[in-house]
Formats: structure tokens, sequence, C-alpha cells
């Protein structure tokens, strides 16, 4: 019988993340925060339910987290539960968060001064990738646990990627949102600017789709937009961090980064009301500018 895996996080992420683990030959021991989350993995996997993050770690060699803020990570790793009271020597851990670099390594620190190992394996892709199984990995730190997660990196996702020591890894995923999240806002600005012109959207969209600026993201958000549909993929208040911890690299490294801020600036207005929708609903300020 194959060693379980530990899941801590199971929600809008890692619940497919979860769940295409272990329909693909894994057993999984699983913890989440609200409770149904793990009970309904249970109910419909047969997932063992651990009652702490500590005790994943405990009962499993490797063990994968996705959770969506430091916040979150602060108060499921630390404290007497916390997850890395459970590291002992050879426990491995792979944080799939989107964090800082600087938080990262702040967690390798305390993993290896436990005797364990750590993978940081942010990812590229929203709610449908994973549940689809095809999520990009992007990591860093130890690159022999890099080899020995293949097999769940590839039950999980399409691709995966070594970056190097902790920190690239994150740096990478922070670049990836960036360029996404400005795009994004362009696209908001271009339909705004179109319904003001009383201009066809959906000839908008088409016309983009059949050019140079065509892309996967345009195709599936666009018409969900002029539809009024934010229904949530990935959050708002995430793509906003995400850009906050871009505009943040770029002041640290000396890049300057003035579309990035703008478009952050952007998020910023629209995450006090609509942060739990999709990040799409920054449309919804990009029309109501005058």
């Amino acid at each position: 019988m194959a060693e379980p895996i530990g899941f801590i996080g199971l929600g809008i992420m890692g619940m497919g993340m979860a769940k295409n683990l272990v329909t693909k030959g894994n057993s999984l021991i699983v913890w989440n925060r609200d409770i149904s989350k793990s009970e309904a993995m249970a109910t419909e996997f047969g997932c063992e339910i651990a009652q702490s993050a500590k005790e994943v770690i405990e009962k499993c060699i490797i063990t994968f987290s996705m959770l969506s803020t430091i916040e979150a990570s602060d108060a499921v790793f630390l404290g007497e539960e916390g997850a890395l009271c459970g590291i002992s020597p050879g426990k491995c851990l792979i944080d799939c968060a989107t964090l800082t670099p600087e938080k990262m390594v702040q967690t390798e620190e305390i993993v290896l001064a436990r005797g364990g190992l750590f993978l940081e394996a942010p990812v590229s892709g929203s709610k449908g990738p994973a549940e689809q199984g095809t999520l990009i990995f992007l990591c860093g730190g130890n690159e022999e646990l890099f080899g020995r997660v293949k097999p769940q990196f590839e039950a999980m996702g399409k691709a995966n990627f070594y970056l190097g020591p902790v920190g690239q890894g994150s740096r990478m995923k922070i670049v990836v949102n960036m360029i996404m999240g400005g795009m994004m806002t362009l696209l908001a600005e271009g339909l705004a600017l179109g319904s003001a012109s009383e201009l066809p959207l959906a000839d908008l969209i088409q016309i983009l789709d059949l050019g140079a600026m065509s892309n996967p993201m345009f195709r599936l958000k666009g018409p969900k937009i002029i539809n009024g549909d934010h229904t949530v993929n990935f959050p708002l208040k995430h793509q906003q961090k995400d850009m906050r911890f871009a505009v943040e690299l770029g002041d640290q490294l000396g890049v300057s980064l003035p579309v990035s801020a703008a478009a952050n600036e952007s998020y910023k207005r629209a995450r006090l009301e609509y942060g739990d929708q999709d990040f799409s609903a920054v449309f919804e300020i990009a029309k109501k500018q005058k």
C-alpha cells in the first residue's frame, strides 16, 4: 500500500487539486479550516480527515498545501497545532500558495531547522485548470524533492518547472500573474470604451480573437464580462494581492512598473465591492469611470 499523501487547504484551488490526486491513484489525508470541505472529500473519495494541520504532516511523508494568503498561511502553519510543528526529520512540505519570496524562504528555514525538506510550487492556473488537472507548477527549493513529487505534479497539472532556490518559483508566479492582471485590466478598459462608443462588444471579442492578440483568457472571459457574469474562478482580491506583490518586487529590484502599478490601483478600487467575485469584475469599475 502506497504511503498516503497529505493535503492542507481545500479551497477554490485545493479542492480540485486534491480530487485529481485521489482519482489518479493517491490516498489522501486532508485537513481544511472549514471541516465541511474535508467531510466532502471523505464522503466522495474515502479520504482520511486529520484533526489538525500538524496531524497531516505527522501522518504523511509528503504533504501539499494550498492556502490563499499570507494571513491564511500563518494561521495554518504556525502555532502549537500548526503544520510546521509537525515537521520532523524526513518530512516533506510542498507549498503551492502564491506568497512573497521572503515568506517562502522563512518557511523553508523553519522546515530545514526541523530536519525536513521544502519545495515552493505556486501554480499558474485558476479553478478550471485545478479541476481539469492542467495546472503549471513553478518550483523552487529542494531539487531532489522536486523529482520525487513529479508523479503528483503530473496528476494535478500539465507542466512543472524547476527554477532554482526557494523564492524563484514565487518570483516567476508573481511575474506571470502581473502580466495576466494587466491584460485583464486592459481588456476591461477596452470593453468599457467600446460600450461607451456603442460598438458591438461580441464583435470586438471576435476581432481580437482573429488577430495577433488572440488568447484563451480573452476568449473565455470576454463573453462572460459582456453578460455580467463574474462567477469566481480567481477572486479579484487575490489578483490585487498578486499585483501588489509585483509592484513591491519591482521596488526591491529597482524595476519601474508604471503599467502594473496603474492596474493595481484599478484592482484596489474594485476590491471593496467586487473582491470576492472573479477578477474580471475589474470591468465594473472601468465602465463606471467618467
